[in-house]
């Protein structure tokens, strides 16, 4: 079959792998699109994959192709999602809920062959299937939602904050659509990107600007969230924080990016800062909540790519062109 590949570092190429091989409980999913992240840019990077060569992609959706021999739950036809996360169940995270912070973590596209491909190979408990009116090319973006809805989990945030995000590609964008949903009185969403800003103010902000400084909130936000993982924008937002508000590291930094904090500030205003990491007991709620018209994909999926271009739509994706970018195979 044919797949995208992260061979070495910096370097990704299409070519033809052998097909996959269903396990005891595992399904083969004929891939309908697959979403690219900044996990996969950090991947080509050096980062996370712990070896290289892989095929990336663990935003992915499709049909239902192969079964396993003690596959009972999903049938050939099926259409499905499919939660990328790979636990052991065993280490002291995983008996004690947080699995997504696993000793042995693992994920589909990311440690193991992922979507960037014509087949993929999932664990049948990985699987959701999709209801009718859901596009099985639209739900690549469960995954990504289902890690927003993660980072809403870590926030438990309280009715009537007041909401600041950085970065308005994807992840902004979706922490914008839930920080909607979930009793915020205000979110403002700051970017340089001028169409991306664009796209925010579209879906409904209170402000937009390229700087926090053009928004009318000198007193700060209860809730600032950085969904760049940009230096500069999470320094800028740690300052941004109002008392006893939260800062909400989500954007997926460089492992050398480093800022500053005021240990005293955190102490005198009670400022909490935490972080959320991948999905966790949120993909199904994704689902359902993507079946219910959370977001527009229309509006979130701005480019469709063929998998022979997947190294070209690497670049578009690290050159901040776009939204969400999908490859079809």
């Amino acid at each position: 079959m044919k797949a995208a590949v992260i061979e070495s570092v910096g370097k990704a190429v299409v070519t033809e792998v052998p097909d996959p091989t269903p396990g005891p409980r595992d399904v083969v999913v004929e891939v309908a699109a697959c979403g690219l992240c900044g996990t996969d840019l950090h991947i080509l990077q050096g980062e996370f994959a712990p070896t290289l060569p892989v095929v990336p992609g663990h935003e992915f959706a499709g049909v239902v192709v192969g079964l396993g021999r003690d596959v009972r739950e999903v049938s050939v036809g099926d259409r499905v999602a499919v939660d990328p996360s790979l636990y052991c169940y065993e280490c002291r995270y995983c008996r004690s809920g947080h699995n997504n912070l696993c000793e042995r973590w693992a994920a589909i596209g990311v440690t193991t062959a992922g979507g960037a491909a014509q087949y993929a190979v999932a664990p049948v408990a990985n699987c959701v299937r999709l209801p009718d009116h859901v596009r099985t090319e639209d739900a690549a973006l469960i995954e990504p939602l289902s890690c927003a809805v993660r980072g809403y989990d870590v926030l438990n945030s309280r009715l009537g904050s007041h909401v600041l995000i950085y970065g308005s590609g994807t992840m902004g964008l979706m922490m914008l659509e839930l920080a909607k949903r979930t009793g915020a009185a205000s979110v403002d969403v700051v970017d340089l990107n001028a169409d991306r800003l664009a796209t925010a103010r579209k879906l409904g902000v209170s402000g937009a600007g390229a700087d926090a400084d053009e928004l009318d909130r000198p007193q700060g936000w209860d809730v600032v969230i950085d969904a760049t993982g940009n230096a500069g924008a999470i320094q800028d937002g740690l300052e941004r924080v109002a008392k006893a508000g939260t800062f909400l590291q989500f954007g997926v930094a460089d492992y050398a990016t480093r800022v500053s904090i005021d240990p005293y500030r955190i102490y005198n205003q009670e400022i909490t800062i935490t972080g959320s990491m991948a999905v966790l007991h949120s993909y199904e709620r994704a689902a359902e909540l993507f079946a219910g018209g959370v977001l527009d994909p229309d509006v979130f999926i701005s480019d469709r790519l063929p998998l022979d271009a997947y190294p070209q739509a690497l670049d578009q994706f690290a050159s901040g062109v776009g939204r969400k970018i999908v490859v079809v195979p």
